[in-house]
């Protein structure tokens, strides 16, 4: 399931949540993104909305993943294996509370004006816009029993198994509408989750409320009537196909409205162009006006030959000849042109970029092996950004000997906690940011 929006999923958790309408609840939102959720739900439930200020404390190098968090109150909850795991030294702690705990003081002060609703003896429904590692979730329960409510109850549209079960533990109930086998990320179930100002958050609180000046910022003015369009917010997919070297090789095209350029993905050993992945990335990318094009770089009959995803020329030339042919797709060819590459697809991507030279404006490797490019690393001018996990040391190291090697503009990133396929709470969003951010500054 995705989600349109912030507001479409509160209008689909609230019909999940009618029938607590009858308890009188407090819907209790986490700032900011969980208000625009939690307004939906209580102007269904006709039920009074508070906010609960809870601050995640972020991994070194990666504030997306929570290793804990704190409450208004000044109540925390700390994973010690994450933390120390990722280095989360003692002095560093304190200093990310500290830091954590006057935002949550500016918050307070901005967002509630000495106005708490009471929520002693109620029914607490805690909102958020989605939960990965559930310690903002944990906080803000711990935080809301402090306050005397009679029964809490954590209601989300998406969430991490891994989340909902701890929270079950300390929760009355949890209600997570979609619950994926891998998250990647919360962002990744929305088609537009962009970030909520403290401004729409004043103007929505009020304007649930029912306060003077209120606003609703998201309500949209009616229109006249016309007839529906394809939203320019979902990317257009389309089945391509290549002829290389007598062979017929399968591709997906995900398109947004009038893209800035175009992102060639090569896959790596044991993958394909449906790596989800890839695909997620691609995803991220369509909502940052980038097109992609998941490309498999052998036939089905030869992926069973393992030591061909190993051939790094055969996959080089494959890439080459398909990115000279993207000058033939009227819809294609005047786009600058970036790759992206995972596993052996980034050493063949670098290979590629090497003969192709200016015509390559970006290189993205994820958890790839540059390294198997060998003497033609020198021989790129592409800027390259390389992104590796943590905990993946044996590719890092790679990676390392393999950046050395870079004349060319470059940049190794290492994202903290995370493994060779970033299925860590976080990790696959942080590799979308980071995409994002080196398409949009060499393809723009």
């Amino acid at each position: 399931m995705n989600y349109l929006d912030r507001r479409d999923a509160g209008r689909q958790l609230a019909a999940e949540l009618s029938s607590f309408a009858r308890e009188q609840p407090v819907i209790v939102a986490l700032p900011r993104g969980g208000v625009p959720v939690g307004v939906e739900v209580a102007r269904a439930l006709h039920a009074p909305i508070e906010i609960v200020a809870v601050r995640k404390i972020g991994a070194p190098g990666n504030p997306e993943l929570a290793v804990g968090a704190v409450a208004e109150d000044g109540s925390g909850v700390f994973d010690p294996r994450s933390a120390g795991m990722l280095g989360m030294t003692q002095a560093l702690l304190d200093e990310r509370l500290e830091e954590e705990s006057r935002e949550l003081r500016r918050r307070v002060d901005r967002y509630r004006q000495e106005r708490p609703v009471p929520l002693s003896g109620r029914t607490a429904i805690v909102i958020d816009d989605g939960m990965a590692t559930g310690m903002t979730e944990l906080a803000a329960v711990r935080a809301v029993r402090k306050r005397g409510a009679r029964r809490v109850v954590v209601a989300v549209p998406v969430g991490s198994s891994e989340a909902v079960a701890m929270l079950e533990e300390e929760a009355d109930r949890v209600i997570c509408l979609t619950v994926p086998r891998r998250l990647y990320g919360v962002g990744m179930w929305y088609e537009d989750f962009a970030p909520v100002s403290d401004e729409e958050v004043l103007l929505l609180l009020a304007d649930a409320r029912g306060e003077p000046g209120g606003a609703d910022p998201l309500r949209r003015a009616p229109t006249a009537s016309v007839p529906p369009t394809h939203s320019p917010r979902e990317p257009e997919e389309e089945e391509l196909g290549f002829e290389l070297q007598g062979i017929r090789l399968p591709a997906n095209l995900i398109f947004p409205a009038d893209p800035r350029g175009l992102v060639v993905f090569a896959h790596g050993s044991g993958s394909s162009r449906m790596s989800p992945r890839n695909r997620a990335v691609a995803r991220a990318l369509a909502t940052a006006g980038l097109g992609s094009l998941l490309f498999d770089l052998l036939s089905e009959h030869e992926a069973r030959r393992r030591e061909l995803s190993f051939d790094v020329p055969l996959l080089a030339a494959r890439l080459e000849e398909l990115t000279r042919q993207l000058t033939e797709r009227p819809r294609l060819r005047t786009l600058p042109v970036g790759y992206f590459g995972a596993s052996t697809g980034a050493a063949a991507a670098l290979r590629a970029a090497a003969t192709l030279g200016a015509e390559i404006a970006a290189v993205v490797s994820r958890g790839g092996r540059p390294d198997l490019a060998g003497e033609d690393l020198a021989r790129v001018v592409a800027p390259t950004l390389l992104i590796v996990g943590e905990r993946d040391r044996e590719v890092l190291e790679l990676n390392r000997r393999a950046a050395n090697l870079l004349a060319c503009a470059h940049e190794l990133v290492v994202v903290a906690g995370a493994g060779h396929l970033f299925e860590e709470a976080g990790a696959l969003e942080r590799v979308c940011e980071l995409a994002i951010d080196w398409f949009r500054r060499y393809l723009g």
